[in-house]
């Protein structure tokens, strides 16, 4: 078999007749993927040889003699001579992050070691052509809170402007989901001529990289989920719980009662506001109001950060004893600090793929038993955002779970507030030769962002069917 590298050189140097023999075969065929290669916009280290290109595909396949779109890939190459043909591709979560920077420090990665490595841009994000982010959307919420308005109002006018800017230019909001991107990777598969894969992943793509598992399995040797989301767990419904769950474990294990402390003084806030001066970058000072929302958002934004987590005791102490400004001040830091975006892919996928199976008054149920946290958004993708961007849901069989013998590799963090460990159990239930990997003390995304964690890759990737011990580190 050909490897990567020179099956990407033959495309290249083919890449014309290729076309043309595109054209030919159209009434044949429903559409032939290609590749055309490219600068690379994030190489390893000079030691090791990186190619780069796209793949391009219909953006909507249901018309294949529609508009094409430009996904980068970068392949960096093993230096090991006797390298195992099955390369390890990864693609981001999200959905909405890009895929790509990773590439920068792959050559420290056990991976390298013995295979090649392909990154691979989902459709819609930041360097996909085209890319699916609205600029300059927070300028409305900044005004909003300068006026004393509703900023979820200011949000919901931000996504409309953003999805009749992306409609003008053409782009269809409905073509970027989950399906479509497990098409996009078997196609780029199939570009490359590989016989067998290592797909890795994490958050959303954990999912999406079981979508591509369920519906073109014939090639995929293994599976690498680092927190993965399946596709069968609609996480509105239970979103608000798992940070409930974990902030709980977190302020109960740093003082008796402050759990309960918390959950008294958040309800008794309920839509009441407090107001704080503020100096603008041109010196102006205006008066802000702040709530609930903003302090669970700051409370939030400190679960998601190995830092801030230790922080959080203490911070919610001075909560409750009225010491807010501080942390206050520097969130208003960050909302003016620049103009915002918006991930219109981000809003397509969550919207057609969690969003259109969500149950509403679930969701609701959450607020009813938790109080506390009424009116808060952990995610930034809700039900009145989805009902603007419309986009039709993803196929039904998606969001079936599904059984399979494929060797998969688990990983979760202890104290993730999203994607909690129990989903790995439940992944772990229809994939019988998984093996999952529990980091207690981390956080969300612990396989691919710790020592221990790419010690372990390596280790599977070597012998997936082999059993991997400890399989609960206390890191």
């Amino acid at each position: 078999m050909k490897t990567i590298a020179k099956m990407f050189l033959l495309l290249a140097w083919a890449s014309a007749g290729q076309n043309h023999q595109a054209t030919a075969q159209v009434h044949q065929v429903a559409y032939v993927p290609r590749i055309e290669p490219c600068d690379c916009i994030y190489k390893a280290d000079s030691s090791h040889k990186t190619h780069c290109g796209y793949l391009i595909v219909p953006e909507n396949r249901q018309k294949p003699e529609g508009k094409q779109i430009k996904l980068p890939f970068i392949i960096v190459e093993s230096n090991n001579p006797n390298k195992h043909p099955d390369p390890v591709l990864y693609t981001g979560g999200g959905p909405g992050v890009s895929s790509l920077h990773p590439v920068t420090s792959i050559a420290r990665r056990s991976l390298l070691l013995d295979r090649d490595y392909i990154a691979f841009e989902q459709r819609g994000t930041h360097f996909a052509q085209p890319c699916l982010e609205c600029e300059n959307t927070g300028i409305g919420i900044q005004q909003a809170y300068l006026e004393h308005k509703q900023v979820d109002q200011a949000v919901l006018a931000a996504v409309k402007k953003c999805r009749a800017t992306l409609i003008e230019q053409g782009i269809d909001l409905a073509a970027y989901n989950t399906d479509e991107s497990a098409a996009d990777i078997e196609d780029l598969r199939k570009a490359l001529n590989i016989d067998s894969i290592n797909l890795m992943g994490i958050s959303y793509s954990g999912g999406l990289l079981m979508t591509v598992l369920q519906r073109y399995p014939q090639h995929i040797r293994s599976l690498i989920l680092d927190s993965p989301l399946p596709e069968f767990i609609n996480i509105d419904e239970e979103e608000l719980s798992n940070f409930n769950e974990v902030l709980n474990a977190l302020l109960d294990s740093a003082e008796s009662g402050l759990s309960t402390s918390f959950k008294v003084y958040f309800s008794k806030l309920g839509e009441g506001t407090f107001t704080i001066p503020y100096v603008l970058k041109d010196g102006k000072v205006v008066s802000l109001r702040y709530g609930r929302p903003e302090m669970l958002n700051i409370i939030h934004s400190k679960m998601e950060d190995y830092d801030g987590i230790r922080q959080l005791p203490q911070i919610i102490r001075d909560m409750i004893n009225g010491k807010q400004e501080p942390y206050i001040h520097a969130y208003f830091d960050g909302l003016f600090s620049g103009n915002g975006s918006i991930s219109g892919m981000r809003l397509s996928v969550y919207c057609s793929d969690k969003m259109a199976y969500a149950d509403p008054a679930l969701i609701q149920h959450q607020y009813e038993l938790m109080p506390w946290m009424e009116g808060f958004h952990v995610n930034d993708v809700y039900g009145s955002l989805c009902k603007c961007w419309a986009v039709p849901p993803i196929d039904p069989g998606t969001k079936r779970p599904f059984y399979s013998n494929i060797p998969v590799l688990l990983g979760a963090g202890g104290l993730d507030d999203a994607c909690r460990p129990r989903y790995n159990d439940s992944i772990h239930q229809y994939f019988p030769n998984s093996q999952r990997i529990l980091f207690q003390k981390r956080l969300h995304g612990p396989l691919l962002n710790s020592r221990n964690g790419d010690e372990l890759i390596g280790k599977f990737l070597d012998t997936p069917w082999v059993r991997i011990e400890p399989l609960i580190l206390l890191e």
